[in-house]
């Protein structure tokens, strides 16, 4: 082919015509990454891709759903801010509802304080009126926090009043108003009732919480009570030292005694608290309930608990004082010391799981549960910011209504992070990407441009 002024012309229009589409390819392709994406996961154990549970969850939620992250900007918080951006990107693929957004907490002090913030890289879900804190960030946590705050099923605690017993709606330091506020703001329903006056509890109570009476039940507003713990419902019964107020019979039902006297700790002096009635308990017992929980819990004032054997219910303590405390018998006054004989010595049982198997029918299921403590006051008002006292209120209602674990997603084991190469495999590749591969380039550059000399 002969070389003229034309054809260099021509050749010369072609090439720019050529970059000019490769380029404008290249926008289109780049266009076209921000309204779409294309992902795939090739991963050994898809270790990168949401589990078929999780992506059927994502098809129930039928609401936008808001995640909020508190996270630092700085450089030691931005592996954090990865994290949390993979792991939700990955739900937002299969949600396009799903919406994520960062908070620097030392920019939003006060939002981060009426979120109840207490780790870096907490996240708030929020579904509609409802919303809940997640601290460690997983799938398996994420996911089931989605269901628990997108659930439709309502579930209602019922509360017992009438006796003098701590309000739910109340402001006052022995309520139970702030407890009882988390609890609405994750999708439970508070309801209180007077026996006396309706005596039946109603049908949809997926819990009856009995706390601290103070004045005695009438035996008929007993009864309503051993009916529905007959019918498989569910308990959560907070007492206080003292008089059980009616309630022996229950107490006998479930197979635990209330020991007497209030348990002195003397493991708190050692943290600043000089009030003997105040018990922490730092080990917890290995049920779902407290499974992972390694918070402090501190109880102003406390009885223990006595199991009792002959009753049908399984009981297994949970929350158990230290060692070297023990039940007080006498007043609570001056220097005080174990006496033998008279005080009951320690570690004594504050905090009891109760479950028994009833007929599993489709208002009652199979395993029923129930829970006593030895004390009311940590979920005060007064004492509920205490320590990890909240944090433990929510799992004991978790479990009673069965949300502690709601789906189980295996872990994924990263089979195919590490390479291992022999000596002789890793030199080769070495000197193959540092000298074999650029030398052949340069070779054939210098071939292809001697033949087009030679043209």
């Amino acid at each position: 082919m002969q070389v003229t002024k034309k054809s260099r012309l021509r050749i010369r229009l072609q090439n720019i015509v050529f970059v000019v589409l490769f380029l404008g390819i290249i926008g289109l392709l780049a266009w076209l990454s921000t309204r779409y994406t294309l992902s795939d996961d090739w991963t050994a154990d898809a270790r990168n891709t949401l589990s078929p549970t999780s992506v059927e969850l994502l098809k129930t939620i039928d609401k936008p759903v808001h995640i909020t992250a508190f996270v630092r900007e700085d450089p030691r918080s931005s592996a954090i801010r990865k994290r949390i951006t993979q792991i939700v990107g990955r739900y937002q693929q299969h949600h396009a509802d799903i919406n994520l957004r960062f908070i620097n907490p030392d920019l939003e002090p006060q939002m981060t304080r009426e979120m109840g913030i207490r780790t870096e890289g907490e996240m708030v879900i929020r579904y509609g009126e409802r919303s809940e804190n997640l601290q460690n960030l997983t799938e398996q946590s994420l996911t089931n926090a989605l269901q628990r705050v997108a659930r439709s099923a309502e579930r209602y605690m019922v509360f017992l009043t009438g006796h003098g017993e701590r309000n739910p709606l109340g402001r006052a330091n022995h309520d139970l108003g702030d407890w009882a506020n988390q609890l609405q703001a994750k999708g439970l329903n508070i309801q209180t009732i007077n026996l006396a006056n309706t005596p039946r509890l109603p049908d949809n109570t997926s819990m009856l919480v009995i706390a601290s009476p103070q004045v005695s039940l009438l035996p008929g507003e007993y009864s309503v009570i051993a009916r529905y713990l007959a019918a498989g419902g569910s308990l959560l019964w907070l007492a206080d030292p003292g008089e059980v107020h009616g309630l022996g019979g229950l107490a006998e039902r479930l197979g635990i005694e209330f020991q007497p006297g209030i348990i002195v700790d003397p493991t708190t002096v050692s943290l600043g608290i000089q009030d003997p009635r105040f018990t922490i308990v730092t080990e917890y017992g290995a049920q779902a309930v407290t499974a992972d929980f390694d918070s402090i819990t501190v109880f102003p004032q406390a009885s223990g608990l006595e199991i009792v054997d002959g009753s049908d219910w399984q009981a297994d303590p949970f929350l158990t004082s230290a060692a070297n405390s023990w039940s007080e018998t006498a007043e609570l006054k001056g220097e005080l010391e174990f006496t033998a004989g008279e005080d009951i010595p320690g570690p004594l049982n504050i905090g009891v799981i109760l479950t028994r198997q009833v007929g599993e029918t489709e208002a009652s299921p199979a395993e029923q549960r129930a829970i006593v403590i030895g004390d009311g006051d940590f979920l005060s008002n007064a004492y509920l910011g205490n320590a990890g006292n909240l944090d433990l209120g929510l799992n004991l209602v978790n479990w009673l209504s069965r949300d502690e674990n709601f789906i189980d997603i295996p872990a994924r084991t990263a089979s195919d992070l590490k390479l291992e190469l022999s000596p002789f495999s890793a030199g080769f590749i070495g000197i193959g990407f540092l000298f074999i591969i650029p030398l052949s380039l340069l070779a054939i550059g210098i071939f292809i441009w001697w033949r087009r000399r030679q043209a």
